[in-house]
């Protein structure tokens, strides 16, 4: 019975235990990005006021076609005295006692000229529209650069993680020596208590360094739509193809990488489609004074019909045509407020552009001096690291001589973490400086 009851609940247990493991996937650069910009709420958000700005474009394009309204109602009024005359011995009611009144109406009302202000409205609804469009390439550039940001220092921590555990294993190899050297008498006890005490605080780094590396991951699982639980397997190496990005040579040198950001970002497109979305409602502005012109129409059906006489309780037909000129001269500087409102919101577009042009441009050359010094440290730090690693070899080759002490041990393996620790941060470097030129240069 009891073996029963244990069968039962571990058939049980099972499918939970296998629902509750991790997936694990294995993630590109390329395909955190896919991934980030198939899920990302900002971009979502961006295409929804996108499609709120092509509605406001329909609305603005159709400020110039005809408008067609129906309308309908029910009137009860008071009963009133007829008023009414004999003729010839006839009756004749002129107006009778019709407390019940209904009406109905089809009316068209068509603006056919408004000085230009539909038109200029029109224009400024384009423009506005193709501006949420320039706002959703940059915010797509934005997300982009921060998902290589946070996959490269996923990266980076993953490769310090290694480095300390590569330096933790030859750190323990030491103390076993350095033990067996101690119990045969070769040594005093202090060298083996020098490197536990080294052998500590590179595991106290090793766990440093596992925390940095999960709290990347985390972000990363964040910016590209993943699980919290998902187990990822960072595909591109931190040192693959580092640094063939970004050389100040190319594309006819900085002068010719500034005027490529000024024509690829997307944040100066759309200043300067808001630009020109303000001058043209300036143009609209301009038009309040003016005079418009619209033709209207409609025809009636109602009982009694009040523009037929004698009213008569009956449902009768009727229908009128209208040209209607409307000129505002005179409105006590409404007009001219709007105006200079508007000319002072182009004016401050217009500071606001060319302020950003001078940042790209001092951007762009601090991005270059990044990649540059990026890329030296990265050549400096592997001649230090190979230079380090001569000199662990030799000190590890004196000290299994009996020539060398566990402190020239120490201070080799010191060096030897320290360079390759070092090599790492200088790739990490070169990648987020590449990452920010590529930004800085609206490039994808």
């Amino acid at each position: 019975m009891m073996r029963t009851i244990t069968f039962v609940l571990l058939s049980c247990l099972t499918p939970l235990t296998l629902v509750a493991q991790p997936s694990s996937i294995r993630l590109t650069l390329v395909d955190a990005i896919a991934r980030g910009f198939e899920t990302s709420h900002r971009l979502a958000e961006g295409r929804a006021r996108e499609q709120g700005a092509q509605a406001a474009l329909r609305g603005a394009q159709a400020g110039d076609k005809p408008a067609v309204t129906a309308t309908g109602g029910y009137l009860r009024t008071n009963h009133v005295p007829e008023f009414a005359f004999n003729q010839g011995g006839v009756r004749v009611v002129v107006f009778p006692d019709i407390p019940d009144n209904f009406s109905t109406r089809v009316g068209m009302q068509w603006p056919i000229y408004t000085s230009g202000r539909v038109d200029a409205l029109e224009r400024a609804a384009e423009a506005e529209t193709k501006a949420v469009a320039a706002d959703i390439d940059a915010t797509r550039g934005d997300l982009r650069f921060e998902i290589v940001r946070a996959y490269w220092a996923a990266a980076t921590a993953r490769e310090a993680v290694r480095v300390l555990e590569e330096s933790t294993t030859r750190a323990d190899a030491q103390l076993r020596d350095a033990r067996q050297r101690f119990d045969v008498g070769l040594i005093p006890p202090n060298e083996v208590s020098s490197l536990e005490a080294q052998r500590s605080r590179e595991q106290a780094l090793l766990i440093e360094a596992s925390n940095a590396r999960e709290s990347t991951l985390i972000e990363l699982r964040r910016l590209a739509g993943l699980e919290p639980e998902t187990v990822i397997e960072l595909a591109d190496a931190l040192d693959a193809g580092a640094g063939r990005a970004g050389e100040p040579g190319e594309a006819g040198g900085v002068g010719g990488l500034v005027s490529e950001a000024l024509a690829q970002r997307p944040e100066r497109k759309a200043l300067t489609l808001r630009l020109g979305g303000v001058e043209a409602r300036q143009q609209a502005a301009l038009t309040v004074t003016k005079p418009t012109i619209a033709v209207g129409g409609g025809v009636e059906y109602a009982n009694p019909n009040p523009r037929i006489f004698p009213r008569k309780g009956e449902w009768q037909e009727s229908w009128d045509v209208s040209v209607n000129v409307s000129w505002s001269f005179l409105d006590f500087g409404r007009a001219k407020a709007q105006v200079a409102e508007v000319a002072a919101a182009a004016a401050a577009t217009r500071e606001r552009l060319a302020e950003f042009d001078s940042v790209v441009a001092a951007d762009v050359r601090q991005r270059l001096l990044d990649v540059e010094t990026s890329q030296a440290m990265v050549k400096a730090a592997t001649a230090a690291v190979r230079s380090a690693a001569d000199a662990r070899r030799v000190i590890g080759d004196r000290f299994n001589a009996g020539v060398a002490t566990s402190t020239d041990v120490i201070v080799a393996q010191v060096a030897m973490l320290e360079t390759e620790l070092a090599r790492t941060r200088a790739l990490a470097n070169v990648r987020l400086a590449e990452a920010r030129l590529h930004r800085v240069l609206g490039r994808p």
